[in-house]
């Protein structure tokens, strides 16, 4: 081994190990995989919102020359329900459908034209049902329910202090309703799979999944199979934001390929992804928020309602997350907030990208710079009056220690715009704005949850085998393990082999999800090196080629968080957070109402960037995610019934509406129990977007608003509304 010294790989911008295979075309995508004999499958879905299933009718279906099977229910011999917390959703409509898009039966056939003929061919005979549509409708006495147990899925509250006497003490209070709305994932490849028997008679599933492990259990127990007889393979993911977070077509693949016998490959088509898989959900946001004249924060209150749609996936832990932030990364030393998630006949709703702390971080940070102009005051030099500092508490009372960044994050990126920047002269119809927004987030799983994840690592010969659950879907995380595993060692990087993807050759390490993955797997691999490194001490070099391997394992627990107590979200509730600040210029056309975003300074403390390169890819794309979350993107649905189905409806950002100017900046503020200091920065790029274009936006037109998307016949509806 070399001296580590000498090793330098921490900090160093390198290239993806994946990027090659990417950019050449050789890397396998779900869709991309085949295998001979392999059949086809297609769901049939309802396309009403709430309706009781009277009869299905497979037999035209099953006469069609070509077909080999179509499956309903009653073919399914296990419980025929999943969800990743809670098991409410199942692989097949039974006796009711509860949002369009619910699978009611499959169809296996020879072709794909085959398969998509046969579907057709099944008639389904419904009793439509009263639905319901509303969160907040939702939870008033005598309304339709979605599930016998009730609408209300989940509620939590927070409590810190004496509201009613911080308000009592407030010299300037102001207030807001925010709505935010659905958002699709849009990623470029649709849910897709393929499912075959392997030589041990296990059912294997290659898909793009954001935790394998988690899918293998699930799929075992909806189809009621051990779950050694279940193996999830994941090839090169095509995007995920959250989105294959909770299960699509694993379960119908799995099922597919157990009853034939022989591989199956499923594809969603565009249409079908649209009204089939989860959405962020949309939140609405009473906030109430006070502060002395001299500008310090003395109460805030709030009451949170989120649309869970018809099941469960992951709304309760979106919620608790949302609330727990709720407050922005500020010291108030009374908070009240309330929030619950609802059950609708809307399209499911579950994790993307921020986990529930965009769509609060949206209602906070306006409520600070509406308080800002109440009290006339810089709305920088209003927030660093008010950041959390090492030593002071959050709203669950939880007491930060040391790798608070926030404060830093406000002053590099007010050095970088150069705050307050005189505004450039417009063209004629057009006014200019800056605006600026903060926001934090949790970095793993919370709310004792308990994060734990495990790695194997094996050295032999010149070649070093870092076998991890990771789940690499497009963010680096590969690579920064190499560098890890490369640091520790004292070895060049392309030394170090990532074995990744197959839950039959790693351990479980949870999902790529909570910007957890560098953290947790990070620390597990110092601890397997760690290991490793003082057995190749004690015999004097690494074992030569054809000797036994060096077999080390890191587990590794993070840092324990205080469970809920009936909802109540008190004391530790995150283990390590993220801080980010972002600083925005805006031009609104008054004639056409769009809004070109021409220069984002965003500073994010990552802890320790490992691989800068990869981290400012994170800032870039968690931007332009939130440039379109702010400003065009809303999955239309009225009456459970939905209206965007495609690209063409549904618009995400274009190479043309990136920022004029984005600057990453790169902020160090170690966390004492990251790798190296690292934090994550995965989600928090999206918070402070949205609400920094608002403040941008008001300080150009005078106008505040309180909904997205800013779509430009909304800004126009308020420029026309506006006072002359």
């Amino acid at each position: 081994m070399k001296d580590l010294s000498s090793v330098n790989v921490i900090g160093q911008r390198m290239v993806r190990v994946d990027a090659l295979g990417k950019v050449l075309g050789q890397a396998k995508y779900p869709a991309d995989l085949r295998m001979k004999g392999m059949l086809y499958g297609r769901a049939l879905r309802s396309l009403r919102p709430h309706a009781r299933i009277l009869r299905i009718d497979t037999e035209r279906a099953r006469q069609l020359p070509g077909v080999v099977a179509v499956l309903t229910a009653a073919d399914i011999e296990g419980p025929n329900v999943y969800g990743r917390y809670l098991p409410d959703q199942p692989v097949l409509a039974r006796d009711k459908v509860r949002h369009m898009g619910d699978a009611v039966a499959l169809v296996v056939a020879e072709t794909e034209e085959l398969a998509e003929e046969a579907i057709r061919l099944i008639e389904v005979e419904y009793e439509p049902l009263p639905g319901i549509f509303d969160p907040k409708e939702a939870l008033q006495p005598g309304v339709p329910l979605v599930h016998e147990k009730g609408n209300l899925l989940s509620a939590n509250t927070v409590r810190l202090g004496e509201a009613d006497l911080g308000f009592a003490e407030a010299e300037a209070i102001v207030e807001g309703v925010y709505r935010t709305q659905f958002v699709e994932h849009a990623y470029l490849q649709t849910e897709s799979g393929l499912a075959y028997l392997d030589e041990e008679g296990r059912v294997v599933v290659c898909v793009a999944t954001q935790h394998p492990h988690r899918d293998l259990k699930q799929i075992a127990y909806a189809l009621g199979l051990p779950e050694e007889r279940v193996r999830l393979i994941q090839p090169t993911v095509g995007g995920a934001f959250g989105g294959r977070e909770d299960m699509t077509v694993q379960c119908p693949l799995a099922l597919l390929a157990l009853k034939t016998g022989q591989p199956v490959k499923l594809a969603y088509s565009r249409e079908e992804s649209f009204i089939a898989h989860t959405k962020r959900h949309p939140f609405q946001m009473h906030y109430r928020t006070g502060a002395r004249r001299d500008g310090r924060l003395v109460a805030l209150e709030a009451e949170i309602v989120s649309d869970a749609g018809a099941y469960a996936m992951t709304s309760p832990q979106v919620l608790r997350v949302a609330t727990s932030v709720a407050t922005g990364p500020y010291h108030i030393p009374n908070v009240k907030i309330d929030s619950c998630t609802v059950y609708t006949n809307n399209t499911p709703t579950a994790a993307m990208r921020g986990f529930g702390a965009t769509q609060t971080c949206f209602a906070s940070e306006i409520q600070m710079n509406k308080l800002a102009v109440a009290l006339r005051m810089d709305p920088i030099e209003f927030r660093l009056k008010n950041v959390l500092r090492p030593g002071q508490m959050t709203c669950t009372g939880q007491v930060l220690g040391e790798g608070v960044g926030v404060e830093e994050t406000i002053l590099r990126a007010a050095e970088m715009a150069a705050w307050p920047k005189k505004r450039k002269p417009s063209a004629p119809g057009k006014v200019r704005g800056i605006g600026v927004a903060c926001g934090y987030k949790n970095v793993g799983y919370s709310f004792g949850y308990g994060d734990r994840a495990s790695v194997v690592l094996e050295v032999y010969g010149e070649h070093i085998a870092v076998k991890a659950g990771a789940i690499e879907a497009g963010q680096g995380v590969t690579t920064i393990l190499r560098q890890i595993a490369a640091a520790e060692l004292g070895v060049n990087p392309e030394e170090v082999e990532v074995i990744y993807g197959d839950t039959a050759e790693v351990l479980d390490a949870g999902s790529g999800s909570a910007s957890r993955l560098t953290f947790m797997l990070g620390n597990a691999v110092r601890l397997a090196t760690n290991e490793a490194r003082q057995r190749i001490m004690e015999r004097g070099e690494r074992p030569a080629p054809g000797e036994p391997p060096i077999i080390c394992r890191g587990d590794y627990q993070a840092p324990p968080t205080n469970p809920t107590e009936g909802g109540l979200l008190k004391g530790v509730a995150h283990f390590s957070l993220g801080y980010g600040t972002h600083i925005v210029e805006v031009e609104v056309d008054t004639e056409t109402g769009v809004i070109e975003l021409t220069r984002v300074v965003a500073a994010h403390d990552v802890g320790r960037a490992i691989n800068p390169l990869s981290v400012e890819g994170q800032i870039e794309g968690g931007v332009l995610m939130a440039q379109g979350y702010a400003l065009l993107e809303e999955y239309v649905i009225e009456q459970g019934v939905a209206k965007t189905v495609d690209l063409h409806e549904y618009l995400i950002p274009t190479a043309a509406d990136v920022p004029k100017e984005l600057r990453p900046l790169i902020i160090e503020v170690p966390d004492p129990y990251g790798p190296f200091g690292a934090k994550g920065v995965g989600e928090m790029t999206t918070l402070p977007l949205a609400p920094a274009i608002v403040s941008a936006v008001y300080d150009a037109t005078g106008l505040w608003f309180d909904e997205l998307p800013l779509k430009p016949e909304r800004v126009l509806q308020g420029l026309h509304l506006r006072p002359a």
